[in-house]
């Protein structure tokens, strides 16, 4: 379960007024922060995995760093002194509206850099000028700390609301932990450029001898990964159970997926869900508390980014779309085929095909209930010509930060002309209706011909509904029978 963790002043006696100390031991001397919250946990998976057990767990956020003096007596409420000028006012300020930085995760990006990713007032960023600083403190006594400045991305495109995404990059000249001793990788968050008051934390932790070269460079423990948006909402466990065969068959068993719940993995999700976290292929992540936090969308711009540097080097390819929405290889393409012709690239887009999630074809014969959603929604958006949005794979060791849609932020080329390799169908709000989705039955349209529904006009379309029948097959032998 994550606990994320806010950093800020809330007295303006807690706040650091000094430079970067030159101790070699700043833990013991920097005036730091504390906080009135209780010291995070380590975030783990509500279910387990191999991939949630392997050292990507040494990259969660350890408890901030504090020096307060507990026996110190608590400070009084001010004196409120009336100015001798009637006509000077005086403004008095009351608590606290937003924290400076709420960290969710810090992670080991290569060998000299390292990825903090939080949640920041987003006032204090669009309108101030905050800045960070990085410091790494080794084991080893007999080595100096090494410091670097920080690089910060803001990757939710200005859809934030109290809060908004930042990224904070921490490249050292080389690796700080060569010597693999170990040691804390600190965080220096600034208020303003005009200002010395900063807050700092701790915001990583290696353990002695825990570093590994070989973690960062190929080969990876998979070729595929998927990166889920936050579950949020009443969602249903057929619709949940089918999309994730069918991506499980799509990716092969070399592939892994991350789910993140924000509230939607109630107890028939979870039921769904368990067979595949017992058999490998999938990390259900408890994010529930993002909801303390006012940011867009349940978060979902923190999360892919959490997800991007967290598992930066677990797969060759990273993929973000939505659990309604399908991939598919037109006209017999295999993946790994189409991803090879792509392979100059670090990220491409992909075209969707958009599917109306209550029209079905009128069959007499047919027992709609023992049909899998995808293989009875058959009627494809005709309309061409409009802009319609786009999901992403990316190779994720050459990105910094990204977004829902796409990343602004890589090293390499970006493709969108993929629409004859790949596409995806999009069953819009599907993963939301519990019951049947077959609301309206419309008679086989013949071959070319358009059926009009809602001012819409709408051509059968089986692709998906041809790949059912090898889907379910695969799912009986992968966990068996459901």
């Amino acid at each position: 379960m994550w606990q994320l963790q806010p950093y800020e002043s809330f007295f303006s006696s807690r706040l650091s007024s000094c430079p970067l100390p030159n101790s070699t031991h700043p833990l013991s001397k920097s005036k730091l922060s504390s906080s009135p919250l209780p010291s995070p946990v380590s975030p783990v998976t509500r279910f387990t995995s191999p991939l949630a057990k392997s050292e990507l767990s040494s990259s969660l956020s350890p408890s901030p760093v504090s020096n307060s003096n507990p026996a110190a007596p608590k400070s009084k409420s001010p004196v409120v002194v009336p100015p001798s000028d009637p006509n000077k006012r005086v403004f008095r300020a009351y608590g606290s509206a937003a924290a400076l930085f709420i960290q969710m995760g810090a992670y080991r990006g290569g060998p000299a850099t390292f990825s903090v990713v939080g949640l920041a007032s987003k006032p204090t960023h669009v309108f101030g000028t905050p800045w960070f600083k990085c410091e790494w403190v080794s084991n080893n006594p007999s080595t100096a700390p090494v410091r670097a400045k920080a690089y910060k991305m803001l990757p939710d495109w200005g859809y934030g609301r109290v809060y908004t995404v930042v990224v904070v990059n921490c490249t050292f000249p080389s690796n700080p932990n060569a010597d693999n001793a170990g040691g804390k990788l600190l965080l220096y968050a600034y208020y303003s450029a005009a200002s010395r008051h900063y807050e700092k934390f701790v915001a990583l932790e290696e353990a002695p001898g825990s570093y590994n070269q070989s973690h960062y460079q190929p080969p990876f423990q998979y070729e595929y990964l998927y990166c889920g948006s936050p579950l949020y909402g009443n969602l249903s466990a057929s619709r949940m159970r089918e999309w994730l065969a069918y991506h499980a068959y799509f990716f092969g068993p070399n592939s892994h997926f991350v789910f993140h719940d924000a509230g939607g993995v109630g107890p028939e999700v979870k039921a769904v869900l368990e067979p595949w976290v017992k058999a490998g292929w999938l990390t259900v992540q408890d994010i529930r508390v993002q909801a303390e936090y006012d940011g867009y969308y349940y978060n979902q711009f923190l999360v892919v980014n959490d997800c991007l540097q967290r598992y930066r080097h677990a797969a060759n390819w990273t993929f973000f779309f939505d659990v309604d929405e399908y991939l598919y290889l037109p006209e017999g393409r295999r993946l790994a085929s189409v991803l090879d012709k792509l392979s100059q690239y670090t990220q491409f887009t992909i075209e969707q095909n958009p599917m109306s999630s209550k029209l079905c074809v009128l069959d007499p014969n047919k027992d709609y209930s023992k049909e899998w959603g995808f293989e009875k929604l058959v009627f494809r958006n005709s309309i061409t010509g409009v802009r319609r949005d786009r999901k992403y794979a990316i190779q994720a060791r050459n990105a910094y930060a990204t977004g829902v849609h796409m990343s602004e932020n890589v090293i390499g080329k970006t493709t969108h002309n993929t629409e004859d390799m790949i596409r995806y169908y999009h069953y819009h709000n599907s993963i939301n209706v519990l019951g049947e989705p077959c609301q309206e039955l419309m008679p086989m349209p013949a071959k070319g011909k358009v059926t009009w529904f809602e001012r819409i006009p709408y051509v059968h379309d089986d692709g998906m509904k041809r790949m059912a029948g090898i889907v379910k097959q695969f799912e009986k032998e992968a966990i068996g029978s459901v």
